[in-house]
C-alpha cells in the first residue's frame, strides 16, 4: 500500500487494526509520521527516521487525541529528529525519575555513598512518586517546576512538609540532576532554561534559633531510643547530622575521650564532654568496627529520619517552629563561646573555618569583652 492521508481523521477511522503502521507521506527528508491503528476506538503516532547508516529509527509520539492530532504529531517527529541530530539519547533516561537516578548513580561513583544517600532519599520523598516523576525530560516546563517547589511545603505520605531553606536544598538537587542529563545527552541542551529560571524560596537565617539549656531538656524528654541517643550526640558534640550518621564503631576511642568525625572540612578528631563520652560508650557497646555507631533500628540514620525526630519532637515540647537539628549545632557553637572558649577551638569542633565562626558568632565575643571591661576599674 503507497501512502496515506493519515492527517484526516475520516481516512484513519477506516483503516484496519495491525500492527505495523501506516505511512504517511514524509514530512521532512527521510522522516515520516505513521498511526498504527489499534482498535476500531483509536491508535498511536509512531515517527520513523533513516539515519546516515541506512538504519530506521522509531520513536512513539503517543496516543490519537484533540491534543496529540496529526499536526501536533508532526511537530513531535520533529523535535525528535532534532535531538536525534544533536545526540540525544532519547531511549535511555525518558523522565524526570529517570534523570534522577541516573544522577545518584553517578554521585555515588563520583563523590561516594553519603553523597548518593543524600540525593536519593531527597528523590523518593519529593520526585519518584510526584507526577513530576513521570513527565517526560523533554516535556518539563518552567512552570512545572515552580509546581512542584511549592508543593514542597506541603504534608506527605506521613512527612511534614519541608521547611524553605530545605525546600530550596531539594531544589539544588533537582536541578543538578537535570544538568547531568543535559550533559549526558539525555535532553536537548535548550531545554535548560525551563528549571534554571526557577528561584529558590525565600528562607530565614537558620542561626537565628537558639534553645537555651532548659529548651533542650524539654526537646530530649520527647525523645526516645535511638532517636533521643542521636539527637543528644547532636546536642553535646555541635556535630552535622551527616557527620554523625556516619560515625563507624571504629571511629570512637573511649580510651582518650575522642571520636573522628568526617564532614565538609575532611576527617577531624573531636575531644568528646564525659557526658558524649558516656552516650558513645552505651552506642557502642557490642558493635563490630565497621558498624555505624548511632542507628535507627539498626540501620544508618538519613536526613528524613532524624528531621522528622526533631519535629515531632520540637512540637511535643512546645518550642518555637522552625526548630531542625542545625538548631542543635548553633546552640552548641553559642554556648561554647559564651563560655569563653576560642573562636578558633570552636571551629575546630564543629568542623568550620575561623573566618565562617567569626562572621555569624564574632558579636557574641565582643559582647562578652564588653562585659568584662565594665567590670575593671582602670581608673
Amino acid at each position: 500500500m503507497g501512502r496515506i492521508s493519515i492527517d484526516k481523521a475520516t481516512v484513519r477511522a477506516k483503516l484496519e487494526p495491525r500492527r505495523e503502521p501506516y505511512w504517511g507521506a514524509p514530512i521532512a527528508q527521510n522522516l515520516f509520521v505513521g498511526f498504527r491503528r489499534i482498535d476500531s476506538g483509536g491508535g498511536t503516532w509512531i515517527a520513523r527516521l533513516l539515519g546516515d547508516d541506512k538504519n530506521h529509527r522509531y520513536q512513539s509520539l503517543g496516543t490519537v487525541s484533540p491534543v496529540l492530532d496529526y499536526e501536533a504529531a508532526r511537530k513531535a517527529a520533529l523535535e525528535w529528529r532534532r535531538q536525534m541530530h544533536a545526540g540525544v539519547k532519547t531511549n535511555e533516561v525518558k523522565t524526570v525519575a529517570d534523570a534522577c537516578r541516573a544522577y545518584v548513580e553517578d554521585r555515588q561513583i563520583m563523590k561516594g555513598a553519603q553523597s548518593a544517600t543524600d540525593a536519593e532519599q531527597r528523590f523518593k520523598r519529593t520526585v519518584y512518586s510526584d507526577p513530576i516523576g513521570a513527565l517526560p525530560l523533554a516535556k518539563m516546563t518552567q512552570r512545572h517546576v515552580e509546581k512542584w517547589r511549592n508543593a514542597l511545603s506541603e504534608p506527605r505520605e506521613g512527612h511534614n512538609g519541608l521547611a524553605p531553606a530545605s525546600m530550596n536544598r531539594t531544589l539544588t538537587a533537582l536541578k543538578a540532576a537535570l544538568n547531568f542529563a543535559v550533559a549526558r545527552r539525555y535532553v536537548a541542551a535548550d531545554r535548560t532554561i525551563e528549571w534554571s529560571l526557577v528561584k529558590p524560596m525565600k528562607a530565614g537565617n537558620r542561626r537565628d534559633l537558639f534553645l537555651d539549656l532548659a529548651q533542650r531538656r524539654a526537646l530530649l524528654g520527647e525523645l526516645t531510643g535511638d532517636a533521643r541517643r542521636f539527637i543528644e550526640a547532636a546536642a553535646l558534640t555541635g556535630a552535622r547530622g551527616g557527620e554523625l550518621a556516619s560515625i563507624q564503631r571504629k571511629h570512637f576511642d573511649a580510651r582518650t575521650g575522642t571520636v573522628t568525625l568526617d564532614g565538609k572540612t575532611g576527617p577531624r578528631a573531636v575531644p568528646l564532654a564525659p557526658a558524649a563520652i558516656d552516650l558513645f560508650k552505651q552506642a557502642a557497646r557490642d558493635k563490630l568496627p565497621e558498624a555505624w555507631l548511632l542507628t535507627k533500628g539498626g540501620k544508618q540514620w538519613d536526613r528524613w529520619a532524624w528531621n522528622e525526630a526533631v519535629h515531632e519532637a520540637a512540637q511535643a515540647a512546645g518550642l518555637p517552629s522552625g526548630v531542625v537539628l542545625y538548631t542543635l549545632r548553633h546552640s552548641f557553637i553559642t554556648e561554647a563561646i559564651t563560655a569563653g572558649m576560642s573562636l578558633l577551638d570552636v571551629a575546630r569542633l564543629v568542623g568550620t573555618s575561623l573566618a565562617m565562626i567569626d562572621k555569624h558568632y564574632g558579636h557574641l565575643v565582643q559582647d562578652a569583652a564588653r562585659k568584662r571591661l565594665a567590670a575593671l576599674n582602670m581608673i
